[in-house]
């Protein structure tokens, strides 16, 4: 069951869709969903909330400040401080509600937002369980990586031209979540991912704009959470990975869970599998969606 709801957070109304198991008898434990780079609440999140649910769970998949349904200015503008901010503020409102049990709450978080949910694992005490999917870990290292070394440069040299804009006055710019065109400059320097989320925004996602702030860029290049895993000690997490991931880079990602100290700490990989599987194959992200699902029934 499904119910679209909203909540503030730092002045802006946050839009929200509330999934609730079909028989209720007493308060039920809660997982928050916040999605990655550009997504808004329909893009992916709604079969792992419902797999959850399925589980005799809540959830709640929100949409970033800026994204979707939500308010909030400017647009498209991803600080990933500012989305911990609504993940926390999102925590506060479930907390709230006379279906849920305030004392057994999850969060659940997807590549960029995969990183995020790591930060909060381990500095927020509310949170009793998290689980990252195919997760950001060190922005800098994640884009040198997949952009080799002449497309690192060049996207430098667009983020440092765009500061200088905005000092001087002028409005700043934007990139593309993928290259609209060979050769094309994006974030993320992967042709075929923009057929992809093309094809989730007609599909499942019509609000899905596919571009952010070029200012984004620049924060996602200081964006790290390697320390954070290591202070991860009362909550369990669970990290699930793709065996072929070069988009997020899996042995980044191994590095960072091989670092929790926390002992109710697992790993799951899907084999045969990029970081595209888990969107494009719909019984690939089912398999991700049970496994998830199923921490989270464990451990809250």
């Amino acid at each position: 069951m499904k119910t679209s709801v909203s909540f503030p957070s730092d002045g802006d109304r946050i839009s929200a869709d509330l999934y609730l198991p079909e028989h209720l008898e007493a308060p039920v434990p809660a997982v928050v969903f916040g999605g990655g780079w550009c997504y808004v609440k329909e893009l992916v999140q709604p079969t792992f909330a419902e797999a959850i649910s399925d589980k005799g769970m809540a959830s709640l998949v929100f949409d970033y400040r800026g994204f979707g349904e939500s308010g909030g200015a400017p647009r498209q503008h991803i600080n990933p401080w500012a989305q911990m901010e609504d993940y926390k503020n999102a925590i506060s409102y479930v907390m709230s509600r006379d279906e849920v049990d305030s004392a057994r709450i999850g969060i659940w978080g997807i590549s960029y937002s995969g990183g995020h949910v790591i930060q909060l694992a381990a500095t927020d005490a509310r949170v009793k369980s998290s689980a990252s999917v195919v997760p950001v870990i060190d922005g800098y290292q994640n884009l040198r990586l997949a952009h080799g070394t002449a497309g690192f440069r060049r996207l430098i040299a667009a983020v440092g031209e765009d500061r200088e804009k905005r000092w001087s006055g002028e409005e700043g710019g934007t990139l593309f979540h993928n290259p609209q065109e060979p050769g094309g400059l994006a974030t993320w320097p992967f042709p075929t991912s923009a057929d992809m989320f093309r094809e989730l925004k007609a599909t499942d996602a019509p609000n899905y704009q596919g571009f952010a702030t070029t200012v984004s860029t620049e924060w996602l290049l200081e964006y790290d959470v390697r320390s954070f895993a290591a202070r991860i000690l009362d909550t369990a997490i669970l990290f699930v990975l793709a065996e072929g991931d070069d988009h997020t880079h899996w042995d980044l990602a191994m590095e960072a869970f091989r670092s929790v100290p926390a002992p109710e700490r697992h790993l799951e990989v899907i084999r045969e599998s990029t970081h595209q599987t888990i969107y494009r194959d719909q019984s690939r992200r089912s398999e991700a969606a049970a496994i998830c699902a199923e921490w989270f029934e464990a451990t809250l």
